[in-house]
């Protein structure tokens, strides 16, 4: 079983994708983000960069103590480990998907958030931080773009990089993006969307986080943390 902790973001929805594609049973232990429940004292001995999502794997293939897990990248990676799906078994197959996926969480992850953040979030709204990401969104689809302009998903099969990328990609409107000047990548977006496993997960997220709504109190949780 895998203790999921989780809330309903992008790096959250990876992870609820990866479990309802390969059917690994787990159970998911809401972490209301708005709330600071991230900052709980448990929370952080599990993630200590207070960030979902998190798991606990109580049957690791060592047959030890439960392993604890911090980090969606890294959860991906554990997990396609474990369960020998999602992830090739040969060495040139792996490296495909693995630079794919630390290109999302280098890349487009952070700077769509950044997106997410100046454009939509923001108290002030900064005209050049909003024009910056922006651009630096486009720029990172007309990557992907490229890539699946000759292949149907990022790294040969369906793999954990398009698990990876697609929930980031859900928000393009937001972002301020239009799919049709993708067109290659606008095809592998709606091929992920209309995969059972993905329409289970999305469908879980709103049974977690019924209003997803963004507070004034959330975003001083969110945004006005330091150190202290």
């Amino acid at each position: 079983m895998i203790d999921l902790y989780y809330w309903t973001t992008p790096n959250g929805h990876k992870i609820t994708m990866f479990l309802e594609e390969t059917g690994l049973p787990y159970r998911i232990v809401p972490v209301n983000i708005g709330a600071g429940a991230q900052f709980e004292p448990a929370f952080l001995t599990l993630s200590p960069n207070n960030r979902i999502p998190a798991i606990i794997d109580h049957a690791p293939a060592d047959g030890d103590a439960p392993i604890p897990v911090f980090e969606s990248g890294a959860i991906l990676l554990y997990l396609a480990q474990k369960s020998r799906q999602l992830l090739p078994a040969d060495l040139r197959g792996q490296v495909e998907v693995l630079q794919w996926l630390f290109w999302q969480m280098a890349g487009l992850g952070p700077m769509a958030g950044q997106n997410h953040h100046f454009a939509r979030y923001a108290a002030e709204k900064i005209p050049y931080a909003i024009d910056r990401y922006v651009k630096e969104t486009n720029r990172l689809y007309g990557v992907l773009n490229h890539r699946l302009s000759d292949r149907a998903w990022i790294a040969g099969q369906y793999s954990i990089a398009d698990i990876a990328c697609y929930p980031w990609i859900v928000p393009y409107e937001a972002q301020g993006q239009r799919l049709e000047q993708f067109p290659h990548l606008k095809r592998w977006f709606e091929s992920i969307r209309e995969r059972p496993a993905t329409v289970r997960a999305y469908a879980k997220a709103a049974t977690v986080n019924t209003d997803n709504l963004m507070t004034e109190e959330a975003k001083r949780v969110l945004f006005g943390q330091t150190a202290r």
